[in-house]
């Protein structure tokens, strides 16, 4: 069910009318949300992203998470995506199900993602009550629901789940993120930096980079679980991790900026390893290992 018409607007807002934008936005947000509330088969819909948090800047898209109690059907989703759009993409099935538009209007893309409540429950629980560790973004999804806000809830149920999910960072979840994550750094047979040693080896410039961001990905995931921080997902990772954690390696913007600008070249080994180091003393600073 897609349009053949390619994307001609990114959404761009000048950042000196960011309070006039977020406006745009909340008010866009709303209207679109008040057309989901009007089918039983939703619970809630939620704003995520830079809008929920008052971020908005140039490129800043709207994201919705639309909360169901039963599958919503494609007719009245593409309805919905269709009314007032100029390029619009309904059943994406590439992440989580979703459909995207332009705006038409106002040139802001909207990102809309459905998702199960006995879904979302069970990825919560997994993480704050049974301490599931993944590599990389462990927390993200809880993270994700704590910091959105709610434009509709119908029976309240998206309220009592956030209130379910503020809790304290659990230790036991902590410890498990670190156990998975820090093996792969460099101490195991399939560890990022031997996968990266190899690669190097062959000049396979492709897979050093899939490596790099492999080993970026569980490299946050345990600088946020050090710090007892839900993990915020994969942009402005740097931006967010120096202003939100209060413990983080030494020099971790040089190591990253390093190991960034040697994606191409044999340097990136040596990259590797001081990034891993700084992580490495940190963890032995809090007794995280030994």
């Amino acid at each position: 069910m897609k349009e053949t018409k390619p994307i001609g607007s990114t959404g761009e807002i000048d950042p000196a009318a960011s309070g006039d934008a977020m406006n745009d936005f909340l008010r866009l947000a709303e209207g679109i949300a008040s057309c989901y509330s009007q089918a039983q088969q939703v619970e809630a819909v939620a704003l995520g992203g830079s809008a929920a948090s008052g971020l908005v800047e140039a490129g800043s898209d709207i994201d919705l998470y639309v909360y169901l109690n039963a599958p919503l059907p494609l007719q009245v989703r593409s309805s919905i995506a269709r009314a007032a759009a100029s390029y619009a993409e309904v059943d994406n099935q590439f992440w989580e199900p979703g459909d995207e538009w332009i705006d038409r209007v106002s040139g802001i893309h909207v990102d809309v993602m459905f998702r199960d409540i006995g879904w979302i429950q069970d990825q919560l629980d997994r993480v704050l009550l049974h301490f599931q560790a993944s590599v990389g973004y462990t927390t993200c999804l809880w993270h994700n629901v704590m910091t959105s806000k709610p434009l509709y809830d119908r029976g309240g149920w998206f309220r009592r789940f956030q209130e379910q999910a503020a809790r304290p960072y659990p230790e036991q979840l902590r410890g498990a993120i670190i156990e998975k994550n820090h093996p792969i750094l460099r101490t195991t047979a399939s560890s990022y930096l031997y996968q990266l040693t190899r690669a190097v080896a062959r000049e396979d410039w492709i897979s050093v980079n899939h490596r790099v961001a492999a080993l970026l990905a569980s490299y946050f995931d345990i600088l946020f679980a050090i710090n007892r921080t839900p993990h915020p997902g994969e942009k402005r990772l740097l931006q967010i991790a120096l202003s939100t954690c209060a413990r983080t390696p030494e020099g971790i913007v040089e190591h990253i900026e390093a190991l960034l600008r040697a994606t191409h070249r044999a340097e990136v080994l040596t990259s590797a390893e001081c990034l891993i180091d700084g992580l490495e003393n940190l963890l032995r600073a809090e007794a995280l290992i030994a």
